[in-house]
């Protein structure tokens, strides 16, 4: 990220970016920084932008080959095309002698780093990953969004906010807003006023019914079922997301088990590294086996319902009572 900022400052810049990661707010926060830096102020006559993977390259090649029109600068952005995982050839041969007066912006959430064309662009430009943040570096953030409104926000609130936001930096900004919104006038936000305003993830929700299970509180683990379905969660998405979490709990069992560190299980799951110590307190409610089991029924339930042999809605409630025995 430095190094973009200090091309931004120089005016040098590379005729290649690919701003990678899973951090969506600081790819988008750094390509308009770019763009604008890049366009240098004229109008957008010079600029292209290209979105999905219906992208045809031949005509990004032809757009790059043609001169700017009273400009230095022909700007191209494209996004979410996976070319970086497969496609992208065509387009790493041209990047390596392009137009002198073309410049490439791709910003994509996953990339494979043995593609030609990462390679391409790691060599000839610049290459940068979003991760998803630290706790610490969120909170400092956290910090700066109230100073800037002239506020300032409690310690607990800012944990409360994260606990119910995640790490991912655009919910956060949206739930911050809603902060703002409602203490209008005042000077601090406490953690009642997040309690009072901010939403809680989904995932949020699916990580206390998987503790409600794993605890056999049938009352409460049917509670977050209905508030699901209440706010018309497709019963399949649940079934993702709990999948997805039984998953991610039998990873960190395993890994655990083989005396690996919470940032080394961060690493290697996915997460961010303050959920670690959450995800190992759970795994440590179930057996490897139960966990293997359930894996088991998730896909079990989610082949009968694509192959019609029961409705979502019953397989899922069929699946949250078969754990909760």
């Amino acid at each position: 990220m430095k190094s973009i900022l200090a091309d931004v400052s120089n005016k040098e810049f590379k005729q290649t970016y690919l701003l990678y990661g899973e951090e969506a707010y600081l790819r988008h926060q750094y390509r308009d920084k770019l763009k604008v830096a890049l366009l240098d102020g004229t109008d957008e006559m010079n600029y292209h932008h290209y979105d999905g993977k219906e992208v045809v390259i031949g005509a990004i090649i032809d757009q790059a080959e043609t001169m700017p029109f009273f400009a230095d600068r022909r700007v191209i952005i494209i996004e979410n095309s996976g070319l970086f995982k497969q496609g992208g050839e065509a387009l790493a041969e041209y990047i390596q002698n392009p137009a002198q007066t073309v410049f490439f912006i791709f910003v994509e959430s996953e990339i494979d780093k043995r593609s030609k064309l990462f390679k391409t662009v790691r060599d000839q430009g610049r290459a940068v990953e979003f991760a998803i943040q630290e706790t610490a570096v969120l909170t400092r953030w956290i910090h700066s969004l109230a100073q800037k409104e002239g506020k300032r926000i409690q310690a607990e609130a800012v944990a409360q906010l994260l606990e119910r936001t995640g790490a991912d930096m655009e919910n956060i900004r949206r739930e911050f807003e809603k902060l703002i919104c409602y203490r209008i006038g005042e000077t601090d936000l406490v953690k009642e006023d997040v309690e009072a305003v901010c939403t809680v993830r989904i995932t949020n929700r699916i990580f206390e019914m998987v503790e409600a299970i794993s605890e056999k509180n049938k009352e409460k683990t049917m509670k977050l079922y209905h508030d699901l379905m209440e706010l018309r969660e497709p019963p399949m998405r649940v079934l993702f997301l709990i999948t997805r979490q039984f998953n991610i709990l039998l990873q960190v069992k395993d890994l655990l088990n083989k005396g690996y560190g919470p940032d080394q299980i961060a690493k290697k799951v996915g997460v961010p590294p303050y959920f670690v110590q959450k995800y190992q307190r759970q795994s440590s409610r179930f057996t490897k086996e139960a966990l293997k089991k359930a894996l088991e029924e998730c896909i079990a339930m989610d082949e009968g319902v694509k192959k019609g042999l029961q409705s979502d809605r019953l397989g899922l409630e069929l699946l949250i009572i078969s754990n909760l025995n």
